[in-house]
């Protein structure tokens, strides 16, 4: 199963962040709109990804609720028809909540850095160091902490919970 090395953090200068990801990058980034439909599951998160302009994906991931590196283990399939999915997914395990977001992603090496606005939330980034077979969990959180410190993320800024986890308390009317 594929699995990555992630971390999340709060971004209070996204000007410079986008600035610092655009040099690291080498490129302006890619504008993605996106809308998660999280379901209720017993284990880990399930979401059905909508992007504006490109195929949908349902993804199911686990990983622990901790600040700084953490591994992430996820599979994802492409959705041809979203709307049956989500309706279908919704009768039978009931929405938990949606994210709304525009994402710039940037590419760096193995990494994918993600600038968030969440609708709701505010900026926010994320890390993805998309682990190499040959790569250990601790080979990801090194790439991880170096390309922090590269963005001027400090562990202070680090959050241990997903956007839905935060949204919660706002999610409780998710009708489409």
């Amino acid at each position: 199963m594929p699995s990555n090395i992630e971390i999340k953090a709060r971004v209070d200068d996204v000007t410079t962040l986008h600035k610092l990801a655009a040099e690291l990058s080498q490129s302006q980034g890619t504008q993605l709109v996106q809308e998660d439909t999280f379901f209720c599951v017993p284990r880990g998160r399930l979401k059905l990804r909508h992007l504006k302009d490109c195929p949908s994906e349902l993804i199911s991931y686990d990983r622990p609720d901790q600040q700084g590196p953490k591994e992430s283990v996820f599979n994802i399939a492409k959705v041809q028809n979203p709307e049956e999915i989500k309706a279908t997914l919704a009768h039978a395990l009931g929405i938990r909540g949606i994210v709304r977001k525009q994402r710039t992603l940037y590419l760096v090496g193995q990494t994918r850095i993600h600038v968030d606005n969440v609708e709701k939330l505010g900026h926010y980034m994320e890390l993805e160091v998309m682990m190499q077979s040959d790569q250990s969990a601790e080979d990801g959180e090194q790439i991880a902490n170096e390309l922090m410190e590269k963005l001027g993320i400090k562990s202070c800024d680090l959050i241990d919970t997903a956007y839905i986890d935060m949204l919660e308390p706002a999610n409780k009317d998710t009708s489409p």
